[in-house]
């Protein structure tokens, strides 16, 4: 993490002021399970605070320990109870299921490159890139992953660097050169220094 911050503050004058505002680096990581997926699906579109009770009854209906083979074990009525919508119910079931067959393997992610990960589990119902890079900064802790896409993030860069307008992908992905091989890293200092949410 220290050489993170010294190659940012290094390379990027005006990513070195948001560390120096920001402070010390602390991207909280969350296991890299079917669990931590299904959390993420839930939160999509949601406030953090309703999506935190609909999660908190699911992995109660879902008893000890969350895996697909539990999760599969609850009818729909039971699901749509925890509040979650006939989408999420569809995309949370479509996950299971390919974990339950193995065609996602969760244990097996830590050896995989970012794109194939990408490509693997974007394959599942509801789960989009951006879905997946977030799987892959927090619970992966891969160090150089840019969410071009990310609207915060390109809100922050429209701040800092003075832009008029927000920028386009093409234009964060030149700019975020500066940042490699720690595109991680300076998105979450560009997400904190909107003081806002990060995380999955």
């Amino acid at each position: 993490m220290r050489a993170a911050v010294v190659h940012l503050t290094k390379s990027d004058p005006v990513m070195a002021a948001i560390i120096k505002r920001v402070g010390a680096c602390e991207i909280a990581s969350r296991e890299p399970t079917f669990e931590t997926l299904a959390r993420s699906i839930t939160f999509q579109q949601l406030s953090g605070k309703a999506a935190g009770t609909i999660f908190g009854r699911l992995k109660k209906a879902v008893g000890r320990r969350f895996t697909p083979t539990a999760f599969l074990k609850l009818t729909a009525d039971e699901l749509r109870a925890c509040g979650l919508s006939r989408q999420k119910i569809a995309s949370l079931t479509d996950l299971a299921e390919r974990t339950a067959r193995r065609e996602i393997q969760f244990h097996k992610l830590h050896g995989m490159e970012d794109e194939e990960i990408i490509s693997l589990l974007s394959q599942a119902r509801g789960v989009g890139v951006w879905t997946v890079q977030m799987f892959l900064i927090f619970a992966l802790q891969r160090p150089n992953v840019m969410p071009l896409s990310d609207l915060g993030i390109r809100n922050a860069v429209r701040k800092a660097y003075n832009l008029p307008d927000l920028p386009k992908p093409a234009e964060l992905a030149e700019l975020s050169r500066e940042w490699v091989p720690y595109c991680s890293f300076a998105s979450w200092y560009l997400w904190r220094s909107l003081e806002g949410p990060a995380g999955i």
